[in-house]
């Protein structure tokens, strides 16, 4: 069956299930009235009820040779359903106000310091280096305690890693107790991670967020629960973390976890992750807190570091360091 084939019986089915299909005429009269052409149907709005606009899955029809079609890592489908991750806005110009990494900063001291922090993660997650590191593209950002700045690098690394050519990034606000990511992204909460270990027959899809920066998705924490450190544990976040770290193999998962010292949470997630990324705050965090937080996540095979609000010569928000 060819292309315009295939087209014509798409949309008979579409107006058997009682969508309204319009197809414009063509200057000079109807489409078969011009030689060699092909019927066009426009990319309309979302699916809705009876007598709606066609399903955004129907393609415009052109006369040209039929494209393989290439899967985007900004539209998360069931294949099974046709469901698809809901799109929302971040607020950049807000993010940008805030002193946080933006699209449009790609030149900016602040990039420059996320690109030499990223590179090491990017290359074991990429298997660039002499160790092998399962899942080693989810990534836990963590703190000893609150307060440490471990949110603000869970954005701007995510920020960063969606600026890669080759690379798209899920955010997951994983700080299950005190969420902030959407928030600092001007979105409502939603349903999310909670959401999915809780109720089997919510998919990934159904809680993702698209979002207007390209190739970046974010996965909100979900409804609050009481159980969260054992959901955490569960074989459904097993399940859950191999299905991340294998559905798109061009992803970098970034999590953004409980601090770890008063918190359970993010001891159960640092033993299943690939990466950890400790944030320390200069002249705040003591010696004693860090290496209590250091023990705590000694099962993942890759701790790195990252000094935070460190006072330099070029006044650099981060110093970098490999964890020992």
């Amino acid at each position: 069956m060819n292309t315009i084939e295939q087209a014509a019986k798409r949309l008979a089915e579409l107006k058997r299930a009682g969508y309204d299909v319009p197809v414009p005429d063509m200057p000079g009269g109807s489409p078969a009235a011009q030689p060699g052409a092909t019927p066009a149907v426009p990319l309309p709005a979302e699916a809705g009820p009876a007598g709606a606009s066609a399903p955004a899955a129907v393609a415009a029809v052109a006369a040209a040779p039929a494209v393989p079609a290439v899967r985007s890592a900004q539209v998360e489908m069931l294949p099974s359903s046709g469901r698809r991750s809901r799109e929302v806005m971040i607020d950049v110009a807000r993010l940008e106000r805030e002193g946080y990494l933006v699209p449009t900063q790609a030149r900016s001291q602040l990039a420059e310091q996320m690109r030499i922090i990223k590179r090491p993660l990017l290359a074991n997650a990429r298997g660039e280096t002499a160790q092998h590191i399962p899942r080693a593209n989810l990534i836990q950002v963590v703190s000893a305690m609150p307060g440490e700045g471990k949110t603000f690098f869970a954005i701007n690394l995510a920020m960063s890693i969606a600026m890669e050519v080759d690379l798209s990034v899920l955010l997951v606000d994983a700080d299950v107790l005190r969420p902030s990511v959407l928030a600092r992204c001007g979105i409502e909460p939603s349903r999310g991670l909670m959401d999915v270990l809780k109720s089997p027959s919510l998919d990934l899809a159904d809680v993702m967020l698209r979002t207007n920066v390209p190739k970046l998705t974010l996965l909100p924490a979900g409804t609050a629960n009481a159980q969260s450190t054992e959901l955490l544990a569960s074989a459904a976040m097993e399940k859950l973390l191999d299905e991340l770290a294998s559905r798109f193999p061009d992803r970098i998962i970034v999590f953004d976890a409980p601090p770890l010292i008063p918190t359970t949470e993010s001891r159960v997630l640092a033993s299943r992750v690939g990466q950890v990324v400790m944030v320390v705050e200069a002249g705040k965090t003591t010696h004693g807190q860090v290496t209590q937080a250091y023990a705590a996540v000694e099962q993942c095979p890759i701790v790195l570091s990252v000094l935070n609000r460190a006072s330099t010569k070029s006044n650099e928000a981060y110093g970098y360091y490999y964890a020992t």
